[in-house]
């Protein structure tokens, strides 16, 4: 497994910045496609079911973002932070694992506002009555509410998870194996209440679009204004939030996954002296 990640990365640092890009793109309207199933499962659930509940059916129902990234074929940032085990192997330099961090964030970032857009123009988030919406700001909300740490060590927790659930497919024979080892971790991360900094992508910036152009009869029919959500905007979205996440994430991925199966697996040890 550890051998496989480590040739993973590799090609992975050394794949065309063009299809680097356009892979990307296409993660983060995958992780988007997660993040919305999400929202739309759970919304009008609460006070009807168990908060833990409602928790489970959120990851459960996230899950397919993953497993459309990894079964499909995609570049997600909080995956690829395990290119750095073929940087510790000095099998890719240094640059060519920051060029490939800052290509798949952005192209995921990309990916994400376009999800955004679409589901707002589309009107998704009216649906079931404006429940929909309500569960996509309240979502936002909690997320920006964050502190730096608390959003730097939950970043911290989740990527581990991500990148275990990936590190788990490196051992699957089938389709199957591949999807049945991502669904435990991923539903997990979301349930506990985790965060991840593409997730957070579609996440804060729908609830953001919500509140600034909503329609007079969706607050009517949740019975809430944009007074309600003070803290959605986009200084608490950058620094609540996406850039403390985003650095807990490379940590719990790159160094409490990547690094720590290097060091067990892959790292040459010294020769024993004469």
């Amino acid at each position: 497994m550890a051998t496989r990640a480590e040739q993973i990365g590799f090609k992975k640092a050394h794949m065309d910045p063009i299809s680097v890009i356009v892979l990307s793109i296409v993660a983060g309207v995958f992780i988007s496609f997660g993040a919305i199933f999400a929202t739309t499962v759970t919304a009008g659930a609460s006070g009807i079911l168990p908060y833990g509940v409602t928790r489970l059916l959120a990851g459960l129902s996230f899950s397919l973002g993953l497993i459309l990234v990894i079964v499909g074929g995609a570049e997600l940032f909080t995956g690829n932070n395990l290119i750095v085990m073929a940087w510790a192997s000095r099998k890719v330099s240094a640059w060519e694992l920051i060029q490939n961090w800052i290509y798949v964030y952005a192209g995921n970032f990309i990916g994400a506002l376009s999800a955004v857009v679409a589901i707002f123009l589309g009107g998704q988030f009216l649906f079931a009555n404006g429940a929909v919406g309500a569960v996509a700001l309240s979502t936002a909300d909690a997320k920006c509410n964050l502190t730096f740490l608390q959003a730097l060590l939950l970043g911290i927790l989740c990527n581990n998870l991500v990148c275990l659930a990936v590190w788990l497919t490196f051992s699957a024979r089938t389709t199957t194996d591949r999807i049945l080892t991502i669904i435990p971790p991923i539903t997990a991360f979301v349930a506990v209440g985790f965060e991840h900094s593409i997730a957070n992508m579609y996440f804060i910036p729908i609830g953001l679009l919500i509140k600034l152009g909503a329609p007079a009869s969706f607050w009517t029919s949740i019975g809430k204004t944009p007074a309600d959500f003070p803290n959605i905007t986009l200084e608490t979205f950058l620094f609540n939030n996406l850039i403390p996440v985003t650095i807990g994430n490379i940590i719990g991925g790159s160094v409490l996954v990547g690094l720590v199966y290097w060091f067990v697996y892959l790292r040459r040890p010294k020769p024993a002296d004469d």
